[in-house]
Parts: structure tokens; C-alpha cells; sequence
């Protein structure tokens, strides 16, 4: 029996096919392949240095660049350019400069700008996914502009709160720090009190933290993940409710304003019939 060709192995048909997804558009199709060339050189430096848990950090982004692919060739949807370019923009913020780069240490508010960014295309998805539901004919569900805006929003925070629990996960069972530390100089709490009652007790001026006598060199007392957790909650809060109001007046007046321009740009949308 004749060996079969690689062209002929379902992963590499698979792979080509979501490759095939981006040649749609020629922007978006553009950015992907700067973008996986930088992280194939990163990868391979990563590699000559011995780097092999950076150099893995690499090869999952190249599976995360084609996830916009995969979705729609799954799915049999339509994702706007503007949306694919920021999703693989955003996948190589958070994990080639984020991660690798250290820009979430080196830039203490580049984690929450992805957080809004999450937050604000969180509720794009949303509002899509209702929109698609209310143009469907297998589905009796009709929401009024308000409701639309109202699922979209908790459909933001729901992701928002998800993404959250992974990273407490990680920390409390693989002992990363996701969630990253603050440190604070107040703190209050009813667990200093003492005749243990339920009053919490002001500690203020707080300029060292130690552990088993040993002074950590902090400057003020170490807080672990709490801060970082909710800082991430309330932007993806913000980039939700940003969107949500522009929702609701697109779903209202479809054609109106500038807020139409910037939903259509981010909406997904059916596919009338699936490509070969």
C-alpha cells in the first residue's frame, strides 16, 4: 500500500483549512502572518536558549491565533475583520508581551487594559449571539433592545467571572501567581481582634511584612490575589457597560450613529451557506 502523501493527513487538511479562513480578508490575513512569524522566531531563540517552557508558551499561541478560524469554520459563522485583528492582537498582548515580555510586571496597568478589552468584545459576543437568535426562524425569542443590551452585559461579566475562578485554580493547585499580589500600607480586618469578636480591627502605616520572622523587604503588607481580582472584575465591569449602552441603541436604531458603525464592525453574523 502506497504511503499517504502529507497533503493527504487530516491534520494538516485541518490546519490548511483554518489557514484558508483568514484568506478571506486580506488585513486580517496580513496581521496573522507577521504575527506567527514573530512568535515562530521568538520560539525558535526561546529554544537555542534552552527556554523550553517559553519556547511551549509559543507553540500554544500559534494554536491560539487560529481559534478566530476555528470558530467560524465550526460554527459555519462570519467573524468582521476588525474583531478577528483584535482577538490575534490580544492573544499576542497577553501571552507573547504579557507573559514572555513580562509587560504584566514591567506595566502595572497593561493587565487591566486587556481586562477592559475582555470585557468590552465579551459583550460584543454577547449581543451577537442574540442578535443571531432573534433573526433565526427556529427560535421564538424576540428581546427588546433593553434585554438585548441586559443579556449582552451579563454575558461579559459571566465570562469575566469564569476567566477568574481559572486563575484562583491555578494558583491554589499549580501554585502560579495569576492572580497577581498588591501591596497594601491599611488593612482591616476582625480577625486581629482580640477577643475574636466581629470587629474588624484598622491597622494602619503598614510598612513591612514578614514570614517566620524574616522581613519579605515589601514595604507595606502583601496581599494575595484579592486586589488583582477585583481591579480585573470592575474594568471588565466598565468595558461590559460601555458596550452594552452602545448595544442598546444600535438594537434600537440599527442604522443611527456611530455606535452602529462600531457594532457592525464587531458584530458576528450567519454565514448564508457554508463554504467548500
Amino acid at each position: 500500500m502506497a504511503k499517504k502523501s502529507i497533503k493527504d493527513n487530516k491534520f494538516v487538511r485541518f490546519y490548511t483549512s483554518l489557514v484558508d479562513e483568514f484568506r478571506h480578508d486580506k488585513v486580517s490575513f496580513f496581521i496573522y502572518i507577521i504575527l506567527r512569524a514573530i512568535v515562530i522566531i521568538i520560539g525558535i531563540l526561546q529554544l537555542l536558549n534552552g527556554n523550553y517552557e517559553s519556547a511551549m508558551l509559543c507553540v500554544f499561541t500559534l494554536v491560539l491565533f487560529l481559534l478566530p478560524a476555528f470558530v467560524q469554520k465550526t460554527f459555519n459563522i462570519e467573524l468582521p475583520s476588525t474583531l478577528e485583528i483584535i482577538v490575534l492582537v490580544f492573544i499576542f498582548a497577553a501571552e507573547i508581551l504579557g507573559e514572555l515580555a513580562e509587560y504584566y510586571v514591567k506595566f502595572s496597568l497593561w493587565d487591566t487594559m486587556l481586562h477592559t478589552t475582555t470585557g468590552f468584545l465579551a459583550a460584543a459576543v454577547g449581543l451577537s449571539l442574540i442578535d443571531l437568535l432573534n433573526r433565526s426562524d427556529r427560535f421564538q425569542i424576540k428581546l427588546s433592545p433593553f434585554f438585548v443590551a441586559l443579556v449582552s452585559f451579563c454575558f461579559s461579566m459571566t465570562i469575566g467571572v469564569v476567566w477568574e475562578f481559572f486563575e484562583f485554580a491555578m494558583d491554589v493547585f499549580f501554585h502560579t501567581d495569576m492572580q497577581k499580589d498588591s501591596i497594601l500600607h491599611t488593612i482591616s480586618s476582625v480577625a486581629l481582634h482580640p477577643d475574636g469578636r466581629n470587629i474588624p480591627v484598622v491597622v494602619n502605616n503598614i510598612t513591612e511584612t514578614a514570614i517566620n520572622g524574616k522581613d519579605l523587604g515589601l514595604g507595606g503588607y502583601l496581599d494575595i490575589g484579592l486586589y488583582d481580582t477585583m481591579k480585573d472584575l470592575v474594568v471588565n465591569f466598565i468595558g461590559a457597560v460601555v458596550f452594552s449602552v452602545i448595544g442598546y441603541f444600535y438594537t434600537k436604531y440599527p442604522t443611527a450613529g456611530r455606535g452602529a458603525k462600531v457594532v457592525r464592525r464587531l458584530k458576528i453574523t450567519k454565514r448564508e451557506k457554508e463554504e467548500e
